[in-house]
């Protein structure tokens, strides 16, 4: 079976029912995968591609959310974002300057700036649920793809959480 939709074309599921739809989009001086999947095209409903659609065609507003929402977390000792931030500064020491893209001596703020978007991952069968519709993965050294993280997105657009990875 395939669902058609205006933006994503023809998405063909595979023999276990499961759709996958990837491209890679230029924004600014990055490359943003972009991967749209779901475990059962019956779970996949014209809203949710529509939703995944918004998101996609909108990605230069949706990293702009992202990155605000991690630059308010930075006062919160206890949060995902503060973590990886003293990850990042305590495994560069003195040569994340070299690093960062734009330093203005708050290093917080300077880091959360630098990050690069890697990918954009949509669970096209979450939308409208409780759980993440679209993580974005950011990294402040794509060569180093274990320590990244991670910004979950509702279908409506609208920043869950941030969460690290180490």
């Amino acid at each position: 079976m395939a669902i058609e939709h205006d933006y994503f074309g023809l998405l063909e599921s595979g023999p276990d029912g499961a759709i996958f739809w990837s491209e890679s989009i230029d924004l600014g001086d990055m490359t943003v995968t972009v991967d749209l999947t779901a475990p059962d095209q019956d779970d996949v409903t014209p809203d949710a591609l529509d939703a995944a659609a918004a998101l996609i065609t909108a990605l230069d507003e949706i990293d702009r959310r992202a990155r605000n929402f991690m630059l308010a977390e930075v006062d919160n000792r206890a949060s995902d974002v503060t973590e990886f931030i003293l990850m990042m500064t305590d495994r560069y020491g003195s040569e994340i300057d070299q690093i960062l893209v734009d330093v203005s001596g708050d290093a917080p703020v300077d880091i959360v700036r630098s990050l690069e978007l890697m990918s954009m991952t949509i669970l096209a069968d979450e939308h409208g649920g409780d759980d993440p519709f679209a993580v974005l993965e950011y990294a402040l050294d794509p060569d180093e793809a274990d320590d990244v993280l991670l910004v979950n997105f509702a279908g409506d657009g609208t920043v869950q959480s941030a969460t690290g990875t180490d």
